[in-house]
């Protein structure tokens, strides 16, 4: 993937390209529109990005088919986008989620419930349908988000759907080991495991890797859920647990040796490793701070995971908010005398495959030993039975921090936060080369960042990082380059001069096929692209009928025509999750009776 977090895309210019398969040429299509029974056709604004411009030439024109004017807003980046998009200025805004956490309810709530993150939905019922979804499994689960689908796309038209995106990931295997290069489903791309095929190489040679995105939200990772941090986040804040490559949760990789469910899914416990100290950088070398990534990290790290207002411009609060309490266990009886949903208790789950039984739990840091038995445990409650939680302790969001650096950073007062004046911690501008640069980050992963550019960001292995287990990074040295564009990119890999290219555009698989130098990876994805309804100020914002046209113009045949069938058909965003049986099929017929009913209220 390059993982598209909120990545809201599109584009064309003024001078669109003419599309080929079974999409129309835009001479064809206007000899083909449908003009409304006033003569007036409904004027529609897209909103897109000039990334890409295949998606927003055939939403143009199946809606010009289909009877609307449409005006193009393109922008030439996602900055330029987001400040059109926040100022209103659009009818439709292409826009596409992944849901990283593996989890339906992630692929919901911040989007569409009321307060949500990155929501500008407000709609009651659409709240209900996602908190009593959130709660369920199974059958149950799969009625519950099939209401909400019903009721988000097609009784209300709030988005319209345009297909689901698979992975394609290539790799310079002729440097670069690609059977050491995950491809999950969901999670971040992990760096630790990466391995050059010569591996003497892995002291000596940087991994280059790519990204799109070169201006950094931040690298808390509270304040930040987009593709600029995501992938950088994950692989520099160690987190409670993992997703597998296939969406499992486990806790292969993460700072807990095992994690326990009591049998009312309220209550979750983990029991913490003492392999993983804080690094910091000095010289433009990762030092080991000496300090341990410890319960007490756990717990100031969820608490102000889950608290608007810890910090200024909190990106993923909304993540977290159904934690309730966030503790440190200290009396082992404790989890004796808890049972799970299979009959064992606790501390019977707790206590697989460890150094040493555990023999005590400790409150301190300082006492920690697990050789010798002494483990610290965190306790984490929900106020309902909420298993989800773990997709989301998953999530980058919850990687944990440094108590001691972050609190030494943020010495200001929230509410009277001023970024011209302040610093908080995770700034981009602290990592940046330059008169700014004061990198006082604590990574917790395994990797922390060094410095960056407009060209690319530099890290290095974290010393201390689980130390002669398998997780310990392979490469001492990852260097992710910032290139824009998807074709230079898959140039540059084609020359060598990046070794991963995480989204290889599907209409160049071809290419990295028939290169003897490259390896083409293939996975499903929880990406989803879709049009989102603007909420405010313009006719489809009060126009369910409008709406509705909109959403009826949509083909999404032609999209998966174009992409060579790479692309498969969605209702939402939870559709790659939930098969809800629910299906969007393209009606000229619908259209033009939802736009003579907008009409005739006008």
């Amino acid at each position: 993937m390059n993982k598209k977090y909120l990545a809201f895309a599109a584009a064309t210019t003024a001078a669109a390209v003419a599309l080929t398969g079974c999409v129309e040429t835009k001479s064809d299509v206007e000899k083909e529109s449908t003009t409304s029974p006033t003569g007036d056709k409904p004027v529609i604004e897209v909103l897109g990005m000039a990334s890409q411009e295949q998606d927003v030439n055939i939403v143009r024109d199946q809606l010009t088919k289909n009877g609307f004017e449409v005006k193009l807003n393109i922008q030439p980046d996602f900055g330029s986008f987001s400040a059109q998009r926040d100022a209103g200025n659009y009818d439709l805004a292409l826009s596409s989620w992944t849901t990283v956490t593996g989890n339906p309810d992630y692929a919901v709530r911040g989007l569409f419930k009321t307060g949500g993150d990155y929501s500008n939905t407000a709609d009651e019922q659409i709240d209900t349908l996602i908190d009593e979804a959130s709660t369920l499994i199974g059958d149950e689960a799969k009625e519950k988000y099939a209401e909400l689908e019903q009721a988000l796309v097609f009784d209300k038209a709030y988005i319209a759907p345009l297909y689901i995106s698979k992975k394609f990931q290539g790799i310079y295997s002729k440097e670069v080991n690609p059977d050491t290069v995950r491809l999950p489903k969901s999670r971040a791309q992990a760096w630790e495991t990466i391995s050059f095929n010569d591996t003497a190489k892995n002291t000596t040679e940087p991994l280059i890797l790519h990204q799109a995105i070169s201006s950094l939200t931040s690298l808390d990772p509270v304040k930040g859920n987009d593709g600029s941090i995501n992938t950088l986040n994950t692989n520099m804040y160690v987190r409670l647990v993992n997703l597998s490559d296939t969406d499992e949760v486990v806790a292969d990789g993460s700072l807990s040796y095992n994690y326990a469910i009591a049998e009312d899914n309220q209550s979750y416990y983990f029991v913490l490793r003492d392999d993983i100290n804080f690094a910091k950088v000095e010289n433009n070398q990762a030092v080991d701070t000496g300090d341990l990534v410890s319960a007490e990290d756990v717990v100031f790290s969820l608490e102000r995971a889950k608290d608007e207002k810890a910090v200024p411009d909190h990106r993923t609060y909304s993540i977290h908010e159904n934690i309730e309490t966030v503790e440190i266990v200290t009396d082992i009886t404790a989890l004796e005398s808890v049972q799970t949903a299979n009959g064992d208790t606790v501390l019977d789950v707790l206590s697989q495959q460890l150094p040493a039984a555990i023999a005590e739990v400790v409150a301190s840091e300082a006492d920690v030993d697990n050789a010798a038995g002494k483990y610290q445990v965190v306790k984490i409650t929900t106020p309902t039975p909420f298993p989800q939680v773990l997709n989301y302790l998953a999530h980058q969001s919850g990687g944990i921090v440094s108590e001691a650096a972050v609190t030494a950073v943020n010495t200001f007062d929230v509410e009277s936060y001023d970024p011209n004046v302040h610093v908080a911690y995770g700034d981009q501008a602290t990592v940046t080369e330059g008169a700014t640069y004061a990198n006082h980050l604590a990574a917790s992963g395994p990797y922390v960042l060094v410095q960056k550019n407009d060209y690319e960001a530099t890290f290095v292995k974290n010393p201390a990082y689980q130390a002669g287990t398998e997780n310990e990074p392979k490469i001492d040295k990852v260097n992710v380059r910032f290139i824009q564009d998807n074709d230079s990119a898959l140039s540059a890999l084609r020359n060598g001069e990046i070794h991963v290219l995480q989204a290889v555009p599907e209409t160049k698989l071809d290419v990295v096929e028939g290169d003897a130098n490259l390896t083409l990876k293939t996975a499903d994805s929880n990406a989803v692209s879709y049009l989102l309804m603007n909420p405010k100020g313009r006719d489809v914002s009060t126009s369910v009928d409008l709406r509705k046209a909109i959403l009826y113009s949509i083909n999404q045949d032609e999209f998966i025509s174009y992409y060579q069938g790479n692309k498969k058909p969605a209702v939402s965003t939870v559709s790659p999750l939930v098969d809800t049986g629910l299906k969007l099929e393209a009606d000229s017929a619908k259209v033009k009776e939802f736009i003579q009913a907008y009409q005739a209220t006008k």
